[in-house]
Formats: structure tokens, sequence, C-alpha cells
């Protein structure tokens, strides 16, 4: 049987996408959910994992809606394959079930995870140019300098951090991090 399995990550996004070509592809079942790839705890892939027979074949779009990083992916497809099924992916093309996908398969799945690297890489290293040049990430402060001096001195002065939160129009934890 042909198993499809569909993931995004926010509830905001769609998985019609994935679900129209998991169909397309002939899958019988789809199993899907809303959830981070981050977050290791996916309910419907650990019960597409449990229920797999052997010589089922475990269909995504993409390596991305499957795994979070490349020994996540390998994880995944080691426990497919001790099932006795298989594995493939559309959108890379990698079908398990020949000894050329499964090389494919490594070929890809090493490469996605170095472009991931790469990109996070980037990413800090524009960061910290933007650091050198004075600019700081994350969201503004939302009290001045003379706004948190003056907080201070209404806590020390006995009122409760709900009430100068209150004053100031900020949330309490806001207060108390002063």
């Amino acid at each position: 049987m042909i198993i499809g399995y569909a993931r995004v990550s926010t509830v905001d996004q769609n998985l019609d996408a994935q679900m129209d070509a998991l169909t397309e592809a002939g899958a019988g079942k789809i199993f899907h959910e809303k959830v981070t790839g981050k977050n290791a705890q996916r309910s419907e892939l650990e019960r597409l994992l449990e229920q797999l027979r052997p010589d089922d074949v475990v269909v995504v779009t993409k390596f991305d809606r499957l795994a979070r990083n490349l020994a996540d992916l390998l994880q995944i497809v080691k426990t497919i394959q001790e099932r006795g099924a298989h594995f493939r992916s559309l959108g890379e093309e990698i079908d398990t079930t020949t000894s050329v996908g499964r090389l494919a398969f490594h070929v890809f799945g090493s490469i996605a995870e170095f472009e991931r690297e790469r990109i996070a890489e980037r990413t800090r290293e524009g960061l910290a140019a933007a650091r050198k040049r004075g600019r700081k990430g994350g969201r503004p402060n939302a009290l001045s300098d003379a706004q948190k001096d003056e907080a201070r001195r209404m806590l020390q002065e006995g009122r409760s951090a709900r009430e100068v939160a209150a004053l100031f129009r900020v949330g309490r934890s806001t207060i108390q991090r002063l």
C-alpha cells in the first residue's frame, strides 16, 4: 500500500497542495498534521510508522515535510526500512525500492543538510555584521531608560508589579524583568 505523509509547520499554512500530490501519487491513506518539524513529537508520523507493513511505500512531497535534519531523515527512513517498507520523495524523485534510489537518497539528504547549514551560517554572519554596525535585532524596548528608572523607583516604594505595569501600559513580566 502507498501511504502518504503531509505536514505543514503552522495552522495558517495549507495542506491542500501536498494532499493533492500524494493522492495523485497513488496514496491510499494519508497521514497529515500541522506541527513544526522541530517538534520531535509528531503524533501522525508516529501512527504512520506504527501501522507500516512489509512492502508498504511511504510517500512525501519533499524531504523537509518528513524530517527536521539529515540525522532525523536517516533515522525515520531506517525505521521505515526495518519494518520492510520503502520510502519515496516526490520532490527529490527518490525511491528506495531500488539501489540507485537508496544511493540518491543519501546524496540528496547530505546536500539538503549542507544547504540548511549554509543558510544558518549566512544568517549568523549577517546578524554579526549588523551588530558590528550597531544595529540590534529583536523587538524594541517597551520602556525608555527614563521610564525604566521611574518604574524601578515605584517598585522600591512598594507598588506592585501589576500596578506599575498598568501605569506604563506594558505587561507585568516587562516590569518584573527590571
